[in-house]
C-alpha cells in the first residue's frame, strides 16, 4: 500500500471557500474515482491556510489509474478552476510504509471497489 499526501497552501483567508466548494461539489466527483480517501485535513497551528489530503492506494499503477481517470472526467475538468483560484501552492508526497509497519488500512483497500 502506499498513501498520496496532497497538501495545499491557499490564498489567505481562503480555506474555509475551498473546504466549503469541495464538500459541495468536488467531493461527489472525485471520490468514486480516486476511491480510498483515508482523511481531508485542515491546519489550525503552524502555517495555516493548508489543506492536507491522504489518499490510499495498493501501487503507483493504480494511483496512475485513478488519476487518469479523474483527469479524464468531464465534471471534474469543469470543476476544478474553481479549486485552482484558491490554491497558491501544491505539493504531493507518495508515502510508503516502512518494512515493519503493516498499515492496518490494507484489508480495507482490499475490500474496496476497484
Amino acid at each position: 500500500m502506499i498513501v498520496e499526501e496532497r497538501i495545499y497552501q491557499l490564498k489567505i483567508g481562503k480555506a474555509a471557500e475551498y473546504l466549503k466548494v469541495y464538500e459541495q461539489e468536488g467531493m461527489a466527483i472525485q471520490r468514486p474515482i480516486l476511491g480510498n480517501l483515508l482523511g481531508y485535513y485542515s491546519t489550525e497551528i503552524g502555517a495555516l491556510n493548508v489543506v492536507v489530503h491522504l489518499w490510499g492506494y495498493e501501487d503507483l499503477a493504480e494511483r496512475a489509474r485513478r488519476r487518469a481517470q479523474l483527469q479524464a472526467d468531464a465534471s471534474w475538468r469543469a470543476f476544478l478552476p474553481k479549486l485552482a483560484a484558491l490554491i497558491e501552492r501544491q505539493e504531493n508526497r507518495i508515502l510508503v510504509p516502512a518494512p515493519f509497519f503493516e498499515p492496518t488500512l490494507r484489508a480495507m483497500l482490499a475490500a474496496a471497489p476497484k
